[in-house]
């Protein structure tokens, strides 16, 4: 039997702040080959998402984090490098959820066939994925926009934020994004079809935003805090709706922010102006609409309505530089990284 040498990123240890090369060390081990029923699978693209900063710590959240000694999770788009199973073919495409390593032994549930030849794999991952389905169930279900309100998004270029905002404009909506830097305000207007996007970097960032949102704000959907859920409070309309799907300025945090609490006076708003916020967990909650979403985006996609970004990393070890720079907002799109070439 064949031994394959596997590069893989373990948690070693517990980050406080930033992750470090001290918390997450790219190993080298080796798999065997595949045994009857099962695949290898050779990793061609890894997600970077936002969510497993939390699967690092060990503090309570919905989801186990991984365990000291284990090979750091996240989604990947694989190819089948050798197949001991009757249903998959070497050279299929999958969509996995096998971690930041190159390859890895399967015995198939779970995996998502994407075809023999995709146009474009890798848009399992974001805007066919986690972070488009986020975007689609977050805003329709939760956020409710009704044509001629006003939605409002923040990380308005990420890949949820870019979705969010094509999404309401196709619904009828006057659309506010927030992002950081001018650059990526100005991609969020004449690409994304974006009626505004702040710069939350602006020295008058919160005036901006008022100028800018006039009728106030009926939809906010929130995945940074911080700052900009401050600016945007003030502006939030009688019974808006708030889906929550992250929190992203917080994620590096080792403790709460200075200041007096505010708890109490978010919760005297919530009752005041009747506002719903609503926190989701999108394959928990929403795992069933799956292939409504997927029917609906593909379509959008098809007809050049909606447009996506992504943010590219070739350099495996270079991973970990990748994920701290998306938590601080560094990327131009979706991050993902292409782990190796296709077969």
């Amino acid at each position: 039997m064949t031994e394959i040498k596997n590069r893989q990123y373990i948690l070693e240890s517990r980050p406080t702040g930033p992750a470090t090369e001290n918390n997450l060390v790219l190993k080298t081990s080796t798999l065997p080959s595949p045994k009857q029923g099962e695949v290898l699978l050779r990793t061609i693209y890894l997600s970077l998402d936002p969510y497993m900063r939390g699967r690092m710590s060990d503090a309570e959240s919905y989801a186990d984090p991984v365990e000291v000694g284990d090979v750091m999770v996240g989604a990947t788009v694989c190819q089948v490098e050798q197949s001991e199973h009757p249903d998959y073919k070497v050279g299929e495409w999958v969509l996995a959820y096998t971690g930041w390593q190159e390859y890895a032994i399967s015995n198939t549930e779970g995996l998502m066939k994407l075809g023999e030849s995709p146009d474009t794999p890798s848009y399992a991952l974001g805007i066919l994925g986690m972070p488009g389905f986020t975007a689609y169930m977050g805003l329709l279900d939760i956020g409710e926009p009704k044509a001629g309100e006003t939605v409002v998004v923040a990380a308005a270029t990420g890949p949820v934020g870019a979705t969010v905002g094509q999404i309401a404009k196709l619904k009828g909506c006057k659309v506010v994004g927030i992002a950081g830097g001018s650059q990526k305000c100005k991609h969020a207007i004449e690409n994304l079809g974006f009626d505004a996007c702040i710069d939350h970097k602006a020295d008058n960032f919160e005036e901006q935003l008022k100028d800018a949102c006039d009728q106030g704000i009926d939809v906010y959907y929130e995945n940074v805090g911080g700052h900009v859920l401050d600016a945007v409070l003030p502006l939030l309309n009688t019974k808006a709706r708030i889906p929550l799907c992250g929190l992203v300025s917080q994620y590096n945090a080792t403790e709460l922010p200075p200041g007096p609490d505010r708890l109490s006076m978010l919760m005297g708003l919530i009752l005041r102006k009747r506002i719903k916020v609503q926190g989701f967990i999108i394959f928990d909650d929403y795992s069933d609409r799956y292939g409504e979403f997927a029917q609906d985006m593909q379509q959008w996609l098809n007809d050049g309505k909606i447009k996506y970004k992504e943010h590219l990393e070739t350099d495996f070890e270079n991973t970990l530089n990748a994920f701290n720079a998306m938590l601080n907002g560094e990327n131009f799109g979706k991050t993902v990284v292409q782990v190796q070439q296709p077969i």
